[in-house]
């Protein structure tokens, strides 16, 4: 590669490196997302003038036809599908990893590795992983976008010998990228893209919704990977920067989610909870009554409220209550109240899922507070306001050791004076665990759809 282009990739992963900095905090989120776009931009031209690119019909074809598919789906998505959509791209990602392995396998000598049935071991190495990461992360990605949509059962899917089947096939496709090392037989690689298909599937269904956003972020790292080795084939420095970015940050965020919800990472991949046989430790509370609160009852308790504390869960994003959320926020800020945000690292269905909805409805970003910044203004808070969250607040996490969710780190909303639990109903959260909460002394459940009780608050507190 020539000094110009090396140089323009260069610039480029420096662009991308800067547009992770900034994506890390909501308030340089849309300059970081600036730095992105421009060094994609700068990338893609690169590549359209290098040498060995000497037809442009298909190239800018794609171009037009997936810019114009994004953009459109970019324009029509809303907020609430975002992690699905999130997965669904994922997929994208493990599907052109594999492709590209499979036309560098087909055609070596166009990118300088070879010749059929006599390809460089090192390439071999980089394509044979990049093409099982690929494919891994392409099915994977399929069930995550299918437990997120609702096509497939948000529920573990287990049977018998699960996990020493898919041993069995991990072995097994060790064992096929060696003999590929060996044979370099079109039958052994073709084998390794379907036991790698195979693979993202089963490693995906046993595990329950309410692991879903360690799987995403797992998802992710799993693509940058796959770019990574794709980018080793192509010798193309940028893909490989650019990978191992994305690669890099994807296993950290999982590593922060598995953290939030005090599990290891085997933890995840052997067995998520959220399936029938997830309440068992999560205790008996059919022989007590919860204490069944209204809007006005909600609204005269903010209103005369010092501190409020608002947590949004996932129920906030599947009633679009986050507008009407910040409306309220900002009639109690009005009348002298102070008014916090207090955010669950695996709150909603993906990571940073509740910042972004927050974000979109204009609410401050120093009123968003994360779990440990907060937690311990529980304790002064005069009122807490839960729409649609559950397991991030269940106090078994603390105090039951049978519970599935013990050690897992909760807001501490039960310290608050009173707590406000907007729900449509006295159900389980996505973990299918109860949440004694329910029941306590100084909780009122506001049952119903968390944008409409919303919108009864506020019409309540402007005729207080």
């Amino acid at each position: 590669m020539s000094t110009l282009p090396a140089l323009s990739y260069l610039i480029s992963s420096v662009f991308f490196i800067m547009a992770l900095r900034g994506l890390s905090s909501p308030v340089t989120a849309k300059g970081g997302l600036r730095f992105g776009v421009i060094g994609m931009a700068l990338a893609i031209v690169t590549t359209l003038f290098l040498n060995e690119v000497n037809s442009y019909g298909v190239i800018l074809l794609g171009i037009f036809v997936g810019g114009a598919i994004g953009a459109t789906i970019a324009k029509k998505i809303d907020m609430t599908d975002l992690p699905q959509l999130v997965a669904a791209f994922h997929s994208l990602v493990g599907l052109a990893a594999v492709f590209v392995a499979m036309a560098a396998y087909l055609n070596p000598e166009a990118y300088h590795i070879g010749t059929r049935g006599d390809i460089k071991i090192a390439s071999l190495i980089e394509m044979s992983l990049g093409v099982a990461i690929g494919a891994v992360t392409f099915t994977g990605s399929i069930i995550a976008w299918g437990k997120l949509q609702g096509t497939i059962s948000g529920k573990p899917v287990t049977f018998t010998g699960q996990h020493k089947l898919n041993a069995a096939l991990g072995a097994l496709l060790v064992a096929l990228l060696l003999l590929l090392l060996v044979t370099q037989s079109d039958t052994v690689f073709y084998a390794i893209i379907l036991l790698s298909l195979a693979l993202g599937i089963l490693m995906i269904i046993p595990i329950g919704g309410a692991d879903m956003p360690v799987i995403v972020s797992m998802l992710n790292s799993y693509s940058g990977w796959a770019a990574a080795g794709i980018g080793f084939t192509l010798h193309n420095n940028l893909l490989i920067v650019t990978g191992a970015l994305v690669g890099a940050s994807g296993a950290i965020l999982s590593y922060i989610m598995c953290k939030g919800m005090n599990r290891s990472f085997m933890n995840v991949i052997l067995g998520g909870f959220g399936g029938d046989d997830a309440a068992g430790g999560a205790g008996d509370y059919s022989d007590r009554t919860a204490k069944i609160g209204s809007a006005d009852d909600a609204a005269f308790l903010m209103k005369n409220a010092s501190t409020v504390i608002i947590v949004p869960g996932y129920g906030m994003a599947v009633a679009q209550a986050q507008h009407v959320l910040r409306e309220m926020g900002d009639i109690l800020k009005a009348e002298g109240v102070n008014v916090k945000y207090a955010i669950h690292p695996v709150a909603g269905r993906m990571p940073g899922h509740m910042n972004v909805l927050l974000a979109e409805a204009n609410v401050p970003y120093d009123e968003v507070f994360e779990l440990e910044d907060i937690n311990r203004d529980f304790a002064q808070a005069d009122v807490a306001y839960v729409i649609g969250a559950n397991d991030i607040t269940n106090p078994a996490a603390k105090n039951d050791s049978t519970s599935p969710i013990y050690g897992m780190p909760i807001l501490d909303v039960e310290k608050a004076k009173t707590v406000l639990f907007s729900k449509r109903s006295m159900g389980s959260g996505y973990a299918g665990i109860d949440n004694p909460l329910f029941f306590e002394d100084n909780t009122y459940m506001l049952l119903g759809d968390a944008k409409k009780m919303t919108e009864e608050i506020v019409k309540a507190l402007e005729t207080l």
